[in-house]
């Protein structure tokens, strides 16, 4: 799991989805190859991306958003999805679907970072890692890693809910991605990887028990994959070495183990899978999908779930960069050897390609549905909001209805380092993202309020109190990290822009995102995929309008950066920043939003 892409339904904001056509890249309704030239990376249509494409057929991504390292599990006719969520708070969300295709966010599993004072402010890249999801003994179970402290799991019997507190499982440094396993015996095992930057190595998979109860592992380990001691696999770039292997699923089928891991990297690496007749090993593996000729890249880390009817899937995500780690969909077979095959079968090699458009899964019809987006605040705000740190109890004021009021928290000028901005994931490539915004100020000057593009940059539209009064303003930060991800430590300031208005009352403020494509520098290595020479952001500019319906331009377009492991968010902030008189004042004031939309 590491750095970061991308109807008939609508909202409160009365959007009309457009209907979508085929993207002009990947496979055909069959599933069959459209042939080299056809791939090319078209972007999604205008609005909020929906894959069901009402004609039995579904187009990748199932998820536009960004739900990295996702995981799957299904009880019953149902389908359960989790994934990573970071510093975001509150974390482990928690889907649910009938088909695969259709997703609606039910929750979350963890209230909270633990442990707590430690994620009180934005710990970017930490937080929590790769998770899985499983049922057993009629319950579910999730186990994450947060690799600063360890392995913890959260339990509940109603996936909506309540989950309990998280238990430390194993305190191993640096280990990330477990993934729990009961065998059939009842004994219960846990796989896991682990992060270099922390346990000091990497590349290698380990394999534990763990008490019946799945609450904690037990002395002794086995290193079962250790990819440095491998042999190369052949994949659709020619023979490769086993690097990067990671994010390792347990499961059991006809008598043999396996562990599915991807490998090689996020954007430049495979879907590999192991194999054994016990389960301590020996392993034997192979590449079973790669991206081949297609513009999906990795393909990385997910899940392989069956259906009530017995087809085989896999769920894993493709990096989009500002536009995160996007969840796709793709048919899976077993062959009468009993290794599986994921995607389309590149020639006669024993791996796949990536699908774009494929026909739905066999099972019940249902609805066309999407995560929730927009958000009228009728009562407080809805599930797909989170905050960058564990949130503070008045940082919103839960009171009100009918408009979301946050408190101007005091916090460092640069937003990077803010816990409290509310914040979603992209929910298409192209669309706008519109708020109404008044701000009432404790009485000093400094306090301001916005709608932002959040990522390693940020830009942000809205209102900022000042000795001569309220005015609106476009600001933007460049290397908000402090260009950290970049090796390099250099410090980002502000640039600030003032709007020639008067603001006498509430304004709205627009947001509006369209992809463009960076190119890239060639990978310093012999072979790599064509997708790791481009990468994909957003060009956002920025809008204002006194009545709501005549808007104007302010400021420069702004490309988008991801940030760390996620990929660029969009939110609502109120704040008292460092180095003004409202950062200590005895009186803090707030801001208040009308309405979220998100439109073409």
């Amino acid at each position: 799991m590491r750095p970061t892409t991308f109807a008939s339904v609508l909202l409160a904001a009365s959007i009309i989805l457009p209907a979508v056509h085929a993207p002009t890249y990947g496979a055909t309704p069959s599933g069959k190859p459209a042939g080299k030239d056809g791939y090319r990376a078209a972007p999604l249509p205008a609005g909020i991306w929906s894959p069901d494409q009402g004609d039995g057929t579904y187009i990748n991504p199932i998820l536009a958003g960004d739900y990295s390292d996702p995981d799957v599990v299904r009880v019953g006719e149902d389908f359960y999805l989790t994934a990573s969520s970071f510093t975001n708070v509150p974390g482990l969300p928690v889907l649910h679907s009938k088909d695969l295709v259709n997703w609606s966010l039910l929750g979350y599993a963890l209230e909270k970072n633990v442990p707590e004072a430690h994620h009180a402010v934005p710990r970017h890249g930490g937080g929590v890692w790769a998770p899985a999801i499983r049922h057993h003994d009629g319950r579910f179970h999730i186990y994450y890693p947060d690799p600063d402290f360890g392995i913890f799991m959260v339990s509940a019997t109603d996936p909506k809910g309540p989950w309990t507190a998280p238990v430390l499982v194993d305190d191993a440094k640096g280990a990330i991605d477990p993934a729990p396993f009961w065998d059939d015996d009842g004994q219960a095992w846990l796989v896991h990887g682990f992060a270099g930057s922390r346990a000091g190595f990497k590349n290698v998979i380990t394999l534990k028990k763990m008490s019946a109860d799945g609450k904690r592992t037990l002395p002794g380990e086995k290193r079962i994959i250790d990819g440095d001691r491998l042999p190369k696999v052949a994949t659709s770039q020619g023979p490769m070495p086993w690097f990067t292997t990671e994010g390792p699923k347990l499961y059991k089928r006809n008598g043999w183990y396996y562990v599915f891991v991807p490998s090689g990297s996020v954007k430049g690496g495979w879907q590999g899978v192991f194999r054994a007749r016990h389960i301590e090993g020996p392993y034997e593996g192979r590449n079973v999908m790669d991206q081949g000729d297609t513009p999906i890249n990795g393909p990385h880390q997910g899940a392989w779930v069956d259906t009530p009817a017995g087809e085989d899937w896999f769920v894993h995500f493709s990096d989009a960069d500002s536009y995160g780690r996007r969840v796709y969909l793709q048919p899976m077979q077993w062959g009468a050897d009993d290794w599986p095959l994921i995607g389309v079968r590149q020639g006669k090699a024993p791996y796949g390609a990536p699908v774009t458009r494929h026909r739905k899964p066999n099972v019940a019809v249902q609805p066309v549905s999407v995560p929730v987006t927009s958000d009228e605040f009728d009562d407080g705000y809805h599930l797909g909001w989170q905050w960058m740190a564990n949130p503070m109890a008045d940082w919103v004021d839960t009171s009100v209805k009918g408009h979301l009021r946050l408190k101007a928290v005091s916090s460092p000028a640069n937003l990077w380092e803010a816990g409290h901005l509310l914040t979603q994931k992209l929910p298409g490539m192209t669309f706008s993202a519109t708020t109404a915004i008044t701000l009432k100020p404790g009485g000093q000057a400094g306090e301001r309020a916005g709608l932002v593009a959040y990522g390693y940059d940020y830009a942000w539209i809205g209102l900022e109190n000042t000795v001569a009064g309220q005015r609106l303003v476009h600001v933007t930060r460049l290397k908000a990290d402090l260009g950290v991800n970049g090796g390099k430590i250099q410090q980002g300031s502000e640039t600030v822009l003032t709007a020639p208005v008067e603001v006498k009352g509430p304004v709205h403020v627009r947001l509006s995102f369209t992809p463009v494509q960076v190119a890239e520098p060639a990978p310093e290595v012999p072979h790599y995929w064509h997708s790791m020479l481009r990468s994909t952001h957003a060009r956002v500019t920025a809008s204002y309008s006194v009545d709501g319906v005549n808007f104007q331009p302010l400021g420069t377009p702004f490309i988008t950066q991801p940030g760390r492991w996620v990929g660029t968010q969009v939110g609502l902030f109120a704040q008292a920043p460092g180095g003004t008189p409202s950062y200590t004042a005895t009186r803090a004031g707030h801001a208040e939003f009308d309405y979220f939309r998100f439109g073409r």
